[in-house]
């Protein structure tokens, strides 16, 4: 498989992610820096070469990587759109439509599915006569598998043109339906009426573990629910995407609209530290689970604010404020990528799950998976260079080590699954908006470098 820049992945840059191309009102100076930009993106021999090692990752199967037996939501979100480029379609399309196989009847989606043989002990599955054979779980601490699922299926109608999935029923419901009904049990179930935000439990930024038990990964008791930013910033993203999906015309758009707009302003007005220009961690609903001498308004979450800019929540000077936020705490932590996940870190003994020490998984771990989600949004804003120089670090450990590994220490070693799907996905999508930029403003398309 060739790993030059197709017309397929042009397409998806241009139509998922978007970048303002160069136009007759550039000034000069500045076009020129662009095409000089754009000729250093075509040389870079790293790009094509990870980029195909991306699809040829995701050609292999539809599970988060190795080490997992499920396909989850959450992963496939994050690398359907490269997926669609190395499998056919309809392997894709039923795996979404598996999802809804699962779905509630109050419109839960589970986190993943696995084969019935190869399920786990322990997990507290459940069964449904749509899908003979398989069996699903869901991590109840995150609030983001009905949102994903909302923005897997925005980008498979956009790469595939295959509206008819829309309309495909499942127990005689369509699959439209079924995705309002999805973001409907967030509202109804995980929405606090008082802020007017999604509330989850406490995990660290995007994370699946909570602070008060061990392994972490289920609501309890002693949960302590709060708001973040991630849990809220994936919900508006999926609302753009329904309203996408249900066109201008429908009669449930204008209902959609007045819930984001209203979730929208509802962020930042509590969510948004304007005197530090951050995002605050968690706003609680129930106490903290944290020591009270633990100042956590100083945590920078990384991943979440990735999300944000994506969700269009940050104005550009803000993302780029954020940015050199996150090289601060790069620089600060001795770590190789803003794929850091929080800054600083929480302190040793504050989560019982023993993987979730400072600098460890998700307490300060350095993922691709977030990092390069960040790079996306830095090129639909125009910040090329920041995010050509911010890649770098993380396609040269691909190049390195020769894995897509689920994240890295501090130290810039592989840790976790060696073939992580979500962060080839999300490399493989970065790397492909970089060369659609360079070939769009001043490069010469076909002129990149074959590994």
């Amino acid at each position: 498989m060739k790993a030059s820049m197709n017309p397929l992945a042009i397409l998806v840059s241009a139509i998922l992610l978007g970048f303002a191309p160069l136009t007759a009102a550039t000034p000069k100076s500045a076009a020129d820096a662009d095409a000089t930009l754009a000729r250093e993106i075509l040389a870079d021999p790293d790009l094509p070469l990870v980029l195909g090692k991306a699809r040829a990752l995701l050609g292999t199967g539809l599970t988060a990587g190795s080490g997992y037996g499920e396909v989850w939501i959450r992963d496939l979100n994050t690398f359907i759109v490269v997926s669609l480029d190395a499998n056919p379609p309809s392997a894709l399309r039923t795996a979404l439509l598996t999802f809804f196989r699962f779905q509630k009847a109050n419109g839960d989606i589970p986190d993943g599915f696995i084969p019935k043989e190869r399920g786990s002990v322990g997990y507290d599955y459940r069964r449904s006569d749509f899908a003979p054979g398989l069996l699903a779980h869901k991590n109840t601490v995150e609030t983001d598998q009905e949102t994903s699922l909302v923005q897997a299926v925005r980008k498979f109608v956009a790469v595939t043109g295959d509206h008819s999935l829309l309309a495909e029923t499942v127990d005689g419901i369509r699959v439209i339906d079924r995705l309002e009904l999805a973001l409907d049990y967030v509202l109804a179930e995980r929405f606090d009426r008082k802020l007017g935000l999604v509330w989850g439990a406490t995990t660290a930024d995007w994370g699946d573990v909570q602070p008060e038990h061990p392994w972490g990964v289920e609501l309890d008791a002693g949960s302590h629910r709060a708001c973040d930013i991630y849990d809220n910033a994936m919900f508006v993203i999926a609302a753009n995407d329904l309203l996408r999906l249900l066109g201008p015309d429908s009669a449930h758009a204008p209902r959609w609209r007045r819930i984001r707009d209203d979730l929208a302003r509802n962020i930042r007005a509590h969510l948004w530290d304007s005197a530090r220009r951050k995002y605050r961690p968690h706003v609680y609903l129930s106490g903290s689970p944290f020591p009270a001498s633990f100042d956590e308004a100083a945590v920078y979450y990384h991943g979440g604010t990735a999300v944000a800019a994506e969700a269009g929540l940050l104005a550009r000077d803000e993302l780029a404020g954020c940015l050199e936020a996150m090289r601060a705490n790069v620089r600060a932590a001795g770590a190789a990528s803003i794929g850091l996940t929080v800054y600083p870190p929480y302190p040793a003994g504050f989560f019982k799950n023993k993987s979730m020490g400072p600098y460890s998984y998700q307490n300060g771990g350095d993922w691709c998976w977030f990092g390069g989600r960040m790079i996306q949004q830095l090129v639909r804003q125009g910040l090329v260079r920041d995010a050509y120089q911010e890649l770098k670090p993380m396609v040269v450990r691909v190049r390195r080590h020769g894995d897509f590994y689920e994240w890295w220490s501090l130290g810039n070693q592989p840790q976790g699954s060696r073939q992580y799907r979500g962060s080839a996905g999300v490399l493989g999508e970065s790397i492909a908006m970089l060369l659609a930029w360079a070939q769009a403003n001043g490069g010469q398309p076909g002129t990149e470098k074959r590994p």
